[in-house]
C-alpha cells in the first residue's frame, strides 16, 4: 500500500469518527502501519553489545532483510526525517526484556567464562620489597591463589592461575604470550604497591635495615586505552573499584598528584580509584580485556600487616568474585562502563 493512499484512507476514517475513541484507533493504526526502517532501529542491538570482539562480529554479519516483499526502488524512496523516526520509536513505549531475550553474546556463563589471574612479577624478579623485607611476588601469589579459590567456589570453573618465570621485561613478554595462548575472556593482574624511592625512609626490622613509607596507602586499579577491548576492561575495573570501596577500603589517591612525577596517572573515576596507564605491557599487549589491581601498599608498615592477613585476602577475593558475578549479569551488559 502506497503512502499517499494510506493517508487518504486514514483521513476518511478520521472524518467519520469524531469521538476520542475513534481518534485513538486511527493514531494506533498509523503507528502500526508506518514502517520503521531496520537501519534506524539498530540502536536496540547496539544497546546490548558486550565486548568489542562481540561488537565487531555483529558488525561483520549480514544486514537484516525486510520481512515484507517491498520493491527495492520503492524502499529507496522512503526517506523519513530523523526526528519523525525518533518519534515513531518513542511511540512504541518502554521495552521490557527478560534475560532470555538478550543476545547470547552478552550473557556470561560462569562455567565457561575463562579468567586468567596473572601473578605479578616472578621468583627471579620479585618486584617491590615490603617494609619488613618480604617480596611483592610472595604477596601476589598468596592473594592470587585465594582469588582463584573464591572464583571457582562461585562457579567460575575455568579460572586459570598464570605463573611465569624469568627476569624483568623478558618475563612480561612471556606472560602476555601465555595469556593470549589461553584464549581467555578476561585477565586480572595481581600486584601490591610501593612508592617512588624519593619517599622512602630507613628503619630496622628484626636486626635488618629496611625501607618504608607510611605516607601513602590504599588500593588502585589500572586500565590501558591501548588494550583492544578497553570498554570491557574499564567496565570490570569500575566494578572492582566499587567492591573495594563497599568493603570500606580507600584507594591510593597519590597517583593523581603532581608530586608523583613520572608516576602520575590520569584518574578516570575519583570515586572508585580507576586510573589510566596505557604503557603497561600486560594491559596493552594482551588480546583480551585486562585489568591490573594494586591490592594495597606493602611499603606502608601498617597496611603491610593488613595485606599479610587472611582476613584482608578474604575481603579482596570476595570483592573480585562479587565484581565478576555482577559483570556476568545481563542487566550489567546493558549498562556498559560507568
Amino acid at each position: 500500500m502506497k503512502r499517499r493512499g494510506l493517508i487518504r484512507i486514514l483521513g476518511r476514517i478520521a472524518s467519520g469518527f469524531w469521538s476520542r475513541r475513534g481518534i485513538v484507533i486511527v493514531v494506533a493504526a498509523a503507528m502500526v502501519l508506518m514502517p520503521i526502517k531496520v537501519s534506524h532501529a539498530g540502536w536496540l542491538s547496539d544497546l546490548f553489545k558486550g565486548s568489542s570482539k562481540q561488537g565487531k562480529s555483529s558488525r561483520q554479519g549480514k544486514p537484516v532483510k525486510h520481512a515484507a516483499s517491498r520493491k527495492p526502488a520503492a524502499a529507496a524512496k522512503q526517506t523519513v526525517p530523523a526526528r519523525r523516526q525518533n518519534v515513531k520509536l518513542a511511540a512504541l513505549g518502554p521495552i521490557h526484556l527478560s534475560p532470555a531475550a538478550l543476545p547470547a553474546a552478552t550473557r556470561c556463563d560462569p562455567a565457561k567464562f575463562r579468567i586468567v589471574l596473572d601473578v605479578g612479577h616472578t621468583a627471579e624478579s620479585e618486584g617491590a620489597i615490603s617494609a619488613r623485607n618480604v617480596s611483592e611476588f610472595s604477596y601476589n601469589l598468596r592473594l592470587a591463589r585465594r582469588i582463584e579459590e573464591k572464583l571457582k567456589a562461585e562457579g567460575f570453573a575455568e579460572t586459570k592461575l598464570l605463573l611465569t618465570e624469568g627476569k624483568a621485561r623478558r618475563s612480561l613478554v612471556r606472560r602476555v604470550a601465555a595469556a593470549n595462548d589461553l584464549r581467555a575472556d578476561l585477565l586480572l593482574s595481581i600486584h601490591h604497591d610501593s612508592v617512588p624511592n624519593k619517599f622512602l625512609e630507613e628503619w630496622e626490622f628484626e636486626g635488618k635495615k629496611s625501607r618504608y613509607s607510611d605516607r601513602f596507602s590504599g588500593y588502585s586499579v589500572f586500565v590501558s586505552r591501548s588494550n583492544p577491548d578497553f570498554r570491557t576492561s574499564l567496565s570490570f575495573a569500575e566494578l572492582i573499584g566499587r567492591e573495594m570501596k563497599a568493603q570500606g577500603l580507600d584507594y591510593a589517591a597519590q597517583y593523581s598528584q603532581p608530586i608523583m612525577g613520572r608516576h602520575q596517572r590520569e584518574l578516570l573515576n575519583k570515586e572508585t580509584g580507576v586510573y589510566r596507564y596505557d604503557e603497561l605491557i600486560v594491559l596493552r599487549k594482551t588480546r583480551m580485556a585486562a585489568v591490573l589491581l594494586e591490592a594495597g601498599s606493602i611499603i606502608n608498615r601498617d597496611e603491610e600487616l593488613q595485606m599479610g592477613s587472611p582476613e584482608r585476602r578474604d575481603i579482596i577475593s570476595s570483592g573480585v568474585a562479587s565484581a565478576m558475578k555482577t559483570y556476568c549479569e545481563p542487566r550489567w551488559a546493558m549498562l556498559g562502563p560507568i
